[in-house]
């Protein structure tokens, strides 16, 4: 029963992440958490950045590609309970401006790491870009889909 709902979409999920507002968002949490690593006296520069790439991509793993289903009740009859939020967003259209975002913006933060870190890192963050980008990639969408999908018998849902 959605008693008192103002919008119109079937599942919010699927258009919260399209707003600017909600990358710069994202941008600043991001700054905000590279900010308070730095201020532990103990991490140098190079330290500050790996662990904020690495907290930003579990982060993210977990946020879009582990929970399944939305925070409130949608009145699509249960089809987004077996979706991760990647999968809600757009509607599951690819290539739209905010999967263009959530793909890129990973790549950023590594190249920055590259480029401002003077310790030979590049290496292990270029593995795990490369991870988070081949799990967003159209191409192993379906793949994936599949797989996340399957019971203890390996059958199909």
């Amino acid at each position: 029963m959605n008693v008192g709902v103002a919008h119109s979409e079937v599942n919010p999920n699927t258009r919260v992440m399209n707003s600017r507002g909600m990358w710069l968002t994202y941008a600043l949490g991001v700054g905000l958490l590279h900010i308070v690593l730095l201020s532990i006296p103990f991490f140098s520069v190079p330290v500050a950045w790996t662990l904020t790439n690495i907290i930003h991509n579990l982060g993210m793993y977990v946020f879009l590609h582990a929970v399944k289903g939305t925070p409130f009740e949608t009145p699509d009859q249960g089809k987004a309970r077996l979706l991760t939020h990647w999968e809600q967003l757009d509607y599951g259209v690819q290539f739209t401006s905010s999967r263009k975002f959530f793909t890129i913006s990973p790549i950023i933060l590594c190249w920055q790491i590259n480029v401002t870190t003077l310790i030979p890192t590049w290496v292990l963050h270029t593995i795990r870009g490369l991870s988070k980008f081949l799990k967003e990639a159209s191409n192993f969408h379906i793949i994936y889909t599949q797989n996340s999908f399957k019971t203890q018998k390996g059958d199909i849902c």
